[in-house]
């Protein structure tokens, strides 16, 4: 397998992992209080992270390493998390996922600024052509919901991005579960200790639901999610990898979505063909930007998609 595949195939199944974490934090915030849920999160993945690397005896990072383990730290495992769990407090995880749809892009520019990548014109062209889409989308739905709550999505999406970039470019020397299980260490103290200052007097009224919530994003969204999805991102460059791979998921979303839409009787078939082109365009967006689209696998990609035209 090229390096090339193996990107693409590491960073799908990472967004697929990702894919569950806002829902699932959704479900754990109704009995659990944000800041609980997102220093528990971080201190279960921190002690499954440790017992990784005493396993296979990894050699500690080196000193220069230090600030990117703590950018990633303060990114992906303190601020997406936190102020996540606050805005699903207001708003719902369906309308926070459009604010992931801008997630790309933010990636795509620390990827930039951290991470050393040059991206041609074209793929600042359609990497923010496919951001408009997502927004445009928001717009259209009209759905009404909390400032608040969309301003803290907005705030998550900035610090994530940069917390993206920061751990590939780590994950070229040290692989991607190592990037991850260093920087949740390098929290854990301070996670450990404000676990216990912020956990509830009784834990008898948390539902099954909830459990099951903090679970998944401990396990899944806070460890193996990353390991895939550094990988990927090291493997097939930082800036078209994080718009191409987490694109990829428009089009079910999108397709989904207009089936929803045609199955309501009030809509008539020219809304239909919109809701189809948007997806379509979606998909477009995604790979134009990405850098290997003119690949003999995005070649492949193009011949298919013109077969199935």
């Amino acid at each position: 397998m090229d390096k090339a595949a193996g990107g693409w195939i590491n960073g799908f199944v990472g967004v697929l992992i990702f894919s569950g974490s806002l829902p699932a934090t959704r479900v754990a915030v109704m009995d659990f209080d944000p800041a609980f849920l997102t220093v528990a999160r971080a201190a279960t993945a921190g002690i499954l992270g440790l017992a990784l690397l005493l396993v296979f005896r990894q050699k500690r990072p080196e000193r220069q390493d230090l600030l990117s383990l703590a950018i990633v730290a303060l990114g992906v495992v303190v601020g997406f998390p936190l102020l996540t769990a606050l805005a699903l407090k207001h708003v719902t995880s369906a309308h926070s996922i459009i604010f992931i749809g801008l997630l790309p892009l933010a990636t795509a520019i620390f990827g930039v600024i951290r991470g050393g990548d040059r991206p041609k014109p074209a793929f600042w062209l359609f990497s923010c052509l496919g951001s408009a889409l997502v927004a445009g989308f928001a717009v259209t739905q009209a759905v009404s919901a909390s400032p608040l709550g969309d301003m803290l999505m907005l705030a998550a999406v900035i610090v994530c991005g940069l917390g993206y970039p920061e751990g590939a470019t780590l994950s070229r020397k040290l692989d991607g579960w190592q990037v991850i299980s260093w920087a949740l260490v390098l929290s854990l103290p301070v996670m450990l200790a404000l676990t216990l200052i912020t956990m509830p007097p009784s834990l008898e009224n948390v539902g099954k639901a909830a459990w099951i919530g903090l679970a998944y994003v401990s396990l899944f969204s806070m460890l193996i999610g990353f390991v895939f999805w550094y990988r990927g991102l090291a493997q097939g460059g930082i800036a078209g990898r994080a718009v191409a791979t987490s694109a990829a998921f428009l089009r079910p979303w999108a397709g989904g979505n207009a089936a929803a839409r045609a199955s309501q009787p009030r809509h008539d078939r020219r809304h239909r063909r919109r809701s189809a082109l948007r997806g379509r365009c979606e998909e477009i967006c995604a790979v134009a930007a990405s850098p290997s689209s003119f690949s003999p696998c995005g070649r492949r990609w193009i011949g298919a998609q013109r077969q199935d035209g």
